[in-house]
């Protein structure tokens, strides 16, 4: 049976429904070593701020059972050098570039929507509102829903391109800060973020991390992402892009019946580089043995 991954999100036809996640494949040039990134359905740059950030010092990255953590610290080049020397390469890519975004406050989304949302070549905006480690902002913008709303309206109000929200999975209902944000207007909604984690090092009685407390992710979010997808797309009409643990076709279906239109991976990038291009691969076989022709007949639609 024929399968046709073809993907339109907030407008944006993709090849299929495969992105890879912020944060795990720098600005593309690194992930370009072992495929073509036009075999994504969607590539999602770091996280770029208004400034140049150095990040946390080392160690920012630990492996963990089940997963890693990491408290990078949202190291990037700033807005400026992002266009003149990484959006270029990205553009000739032949793959939607959803650029990742955030600020210190409201007015720095803004401005980055203002300036990014000028720039040909990129597809959306991703708002991160929800980073779990760095001190200045973090989660703030993704646990208060009214804060989550007129973020996303700042942007919103900035750029004609379609904004997407990434939300946090450390709050008490998502169902609430996903309405926020679809109020402030977001085209979509990315569930989720990484979890807040610690590991120690019991002979130095010391986090793993420089900066302590990081993001967990990997394989055993896995359930806690898919509820929150789940919660997620029945709070609101506009579609979700599926993030946690993502290392499988089944995976992806698994996403897709909870709600997600569209998934991004992580970790499992660190793992096996190719491993986005060989799921839109196995995404095809799968879906024909499940005798679907396309990932949207599938959204949505659990049985629970």
């Amino acid at each position: 049976m024929a399968v046709n991954l073809t993907t339109v999100l907030a407008g944006v036809k993709m090849a299929n429904p495969i992105w890879v996640a912020s944060g795990t494949a720098g600005y593309g040039d690194e992930l370009a070593r072992f495929f073509p990134l036009s075999r994504l359905g969607a590539f999602v740059t770091k996280t770029i701020t208004i400034e140049p950030r150095p990040g946390h010092p080392p160690p920012r990255t630990a492996e963990v059972p089940f997963g890693m953590l990491n408290a990078i610290g949202l190291a990037n080049v700033g807005t400026e050098r992002f266009i003149t020397d990484k959006l270029p390469f990205l553009v000739r890519c032949g793959t939607p570039v959803v650029v990742n975004v955030a600020g210190r406050n409201i007015d720095e989304f803004a401005r980055q929507a203002e300036r990014l949302g000028a720039r040909p070549g990129i597809a959306m905006l991703e708002l991160n509102l929800s980073c779990p480690n760095v001190k200045e902002g973090g989660t703030e913008f993704s646990t208060d829903a009214r804060l989550a709303e007129r973020t996303v309206r700042a942007a919103v109000d900035k750029c004609p391109l379609p904004i997407v929200a990434k939300l946090s999975p450390n709050v008490t209902d998502i169902g609430e800060i996903a309405r926020g944000a679809e109020a402030g207007g977001a085209a979509a909604l990315s569930v989720m973020n990484t979890l807040q984690g610690l590991g120690i090092n019991i002979w130095k009685r010391k986090p793993l991390l420089t900066f302590g407390m990081g993001g967990y992710s990997g394989p055993a979010v896995k359930p806690v992402a898919l509820a929150l997808v789940h919660k997620a797309s029945r709070a609101v009409p506009i579609p979700v892009i599926g993030i946690g643990g993502i290392a499988t076709a089944e995976d992806v279906v698994e996403f897709l019946l909870a709600g997600a239109s569209c998934v991004q991976v992580g970790t499992q990038t660190f793992v096996t580089p190719t491993t986005a291009p060989d799921l839109v691969d196995q995404l095809s076989l799968l879906l024909a043995r499940l005798d679907v022709k396309s990932p949207s007949e599938l959204v949505g639609k659990l049985d629970i």
